[in-house]
């Protein structure tokens, strides 16, 4: 078949509202139930929250729209995207470089999945609420046990395969036009009756009464920075497959950027509504760090009234959260795999679903393996993609003709020309300057994790290119930029 063929039959999103839910449940994950509140109170709270905030406007947005638009543009996965860009050849790897940073990423958080899974299940089998109920004793034994932590990623992986067997418009957006509406309506349950409990306003005052001196702190926005690109999924490249889906007619500027950033916050903010009146009205520490969802909180729904029914809520909406970021995320690798080889669906989602599996048991397996992979991929590998497509629609496609014809086509917020100059300079100045950052601040403590990280960076960069190149030989060009100009048409 040939590539305008492929093109004319690919499948689109049934509704302007499901893509909205799936864009909100992609960028809506861990990243917002579990490491906002905590990364929030490590951080000076309020005073976090102004960086957070004028990072996720100034970067995350634009970004957003860069990536959609990079995915609607050319109507392909994430290879066949940066095909449509440079042509046929080696600058394919570039492509081949955010995937399997994707596939990396997807690897640790599918355990993450598991880890809420459990948690949920048990939530509904009244667990929390028993006399004697031990939350730091119940979080050791389920993660000192490989049968239960394993098994839990094996049933997180074969739910998320489950679903995208179905595909876009019967299996992603079916699930999250009903997983999102919950999530928000029990988060919004959670943070009232939070607010009711004595000694919550303590808790809104450490959100909401910014120590101002947290940012003079180089640290705080290094958080903030790296909290902006986590939970929207900047360079992740969901963005840019969710966005090769989507109809001529689709608003990708208020869609894909203003309503899933606004959005993103606004499940970030009521997920700190959920905790943190709750940690002060029960003295617990508010920079518990990642401990805060899995320990803390179980202690604090016991003493509760009703705390069975706002336990189930909350970690019943966490899953809902996570599970849905799941699906985007191994949705990236299975619509490169269905464009750029002979499977079909079914047997991409089988093989990448598998793929993630594997490569996932030994974060599944050990914690610490986890944070190894978090701080290498997270650290490095997100940037780096970022960076990747980013610069490509900057500079290779050109965001001015970009912003023109593609990011205000049939748009009701129009993009003016101060787009461009974020794209070009000031997301990759910030990004760069951000990893520099993290190599001079590790000197003497974790650089040679960090100096790691980095040849990793690079080996899987060069080695990406070099094989792309190996695979489609020294002539082919025939997908050059030139043709992509009509790749969205």
């Amino acid at each position: 078949m040939s590539d305008a063929n492929a093109r004319t039959v690919r499948e689109q999103w049934g509704s302007r509202f499901g893509f909205l839910m799936a864009m909100l449940g992609a960028m809506v994950g861990a990243g917002n139930i579990w490491r906002m509140p905590f990364t929030t109170g490590e951080n000076g709270g309020g005073a976090f929250l102004v960086a957070y905030v004028i990072l996720l406007f100034l970067i995350a947005i634009p970004g957003l729209m860069a990536e959609t638009v990079f995915g609607s543009y050319t109507n392909r996965g994430v290879i066949g995207s940066f095909k449509s860009a440079f042509g046929e050849g080696r600058a394919e790897g570039l492509g081949l470089v955010v995937v399997i940073v994707n596939i990396a990423l997807m690897s640790y958080y599918a355990p993450i999945i598991g880890w809420t899974m459990y948690y949920a299940a048990n939530s509904v089998l009244l667990t929390f609420s028993q006399p004697g109920f031990d939350p730091q004793s119940f979080w050791s034994a389920f993660s000192g046990s490989p049968a239960l932590t394993v098994g839990m990623h094996t049933v997180a992986m074969a739910a998320t395969g489950g679903v995208l067997l179905f595909g876009i418009k019967d299996g992603i957006e079916r699930v999250v036009k009903w997983m999102i509406p919950f999530l928000v309506l029990a988060l919004i349950a959670v943070g009232i009756k939070g607010l009711t409990l004595p000694g919550a306003m303590g808790g809104l005052e450490f959100v909401f009464t910014p120590d101002w001196n947290y940012l003079v702190r180089a640290e705080t926005w290094t958080a903030a920075l790296g909290q902006a690109l986590f939970s929207t999924g900047l360079g992740w490249g969901i963005a840019l497959t969710f966005g090769s889906y989507l109809s001529k007619n689709d608003d990708v500027p208020l869609g894909a950027g203003v309503f899933t950033a606004v959005g993103n916050t606004s499940v970030g903010l009521l997920a700190i509504f959920a905790v943190f009146p709750a940690v002060f009205a029960f003295g617990l520490e508010p920079s518990a760090g990642s401990n805060l969802a899995f320990i803390s909180l179980p202690s604090v729904f016991p003493q509760m009234t009703g705390g069975a029914i706002w336990a189930i809520l909350f970690f019943v909406g966490f899953l809902f959260a996570t599970f849905s970021s799941g699906l985007a995320i191994t949705e990236v690798a299975v619509t490169t795999v269905t464009e750029e080889t002979r499977l079909d669906r079914r047997g991409a989602v089988l093989g990448v679903v598998g793929l993630i599996w594997l490569v996932g048991l030994p974060s599944a397996y050990s914690a610490d393996f986890l944070g190894l992979m978090d701080f290498m991929f997270g650290n490095w590998g997100l940037p780096l993609a970022a960076l990747l497509i980013i610069l490509t629609v900057g500079w290779q496609l050109e965001a001015e003709p970009m912003r023109v014809i593609a990011l205000n086509r049939n748009s009701d917020i129009h993009v003016g020309g101060w787009w461009v100059g974020i794209i070009k300079f000031l997301i990759p100045a910030l990004m760069v300057g951000i990893m520099a950052y993290y190599v001079v601040m590790s000197v003497g403590t974790s650089f040679v994790r960090t100096v790691g990280g980095v040849v990793l960076m690079a080996v899987l960069l060069v080695g990406a290119v070099l094989i792309m190149g190996a695979l489609r030989g020294r002539g082919g060009t025939s997908d050059s930029p030139e043709t992509a100009a009509g790749g969205g048409d």
